[in-house]
């Protein structure tokens, strides 16, 4: 009895574990790195230096879209949901808010890869 016990606590545990590693929605991962819901690569941008901030707006949100994240989206373990500056709310993960691309393809390699935007990896 203390086996089987033993047993379930353990996996308990690991779907514990498990829950806290949930991305979002749609958000899948590939060699590596982040997907987002639509197929396209997810970034990071080098210029968001303060943990759940993004300092990607206007013009910049226009080739690069936010990962959107719904109204009433919680924080999940190392996924964790950021308010932009005109109020819409997006995804980050480990503090870095994550984006697409615009002139990415669906399912095709990423194209917007450099220094100030380096793919979204765990």
């Amino acid at each position: 009895m203390k086996k089987i016990l033993a047993g379930l606590m353990v996996a308990g545990t690991l779907a514990m574990a498990g829950a806290a590693w949930a991305a979002p929605p749609g958000v899948t991962e590939k060699d590596g790195a982040f997907v987002a819901p639509d197929g396209k690569p997810l970034y990071t941008f080098a210029r968001d230096t303060t943990p759940g901030k993004s300092a990607c707006n206007a013009q910049c949100a226009t080739a690069w879209p936010a990962l959107a994240a719904v109204a009433d989206a919680k924080d999940d373990g190392d996924w964790t949901v950021v308010t932009r500056d005109d109020g819409s709310k997006m995804w980050a993960y480990k503090g870095k808010p994550l984006y697409t691309f615009a002139r990415d393809t669906a399912g095709a390699a990423a194209t917007g890869v450099s220094a100030n935007w380096p793919l979204a990896t765990k």
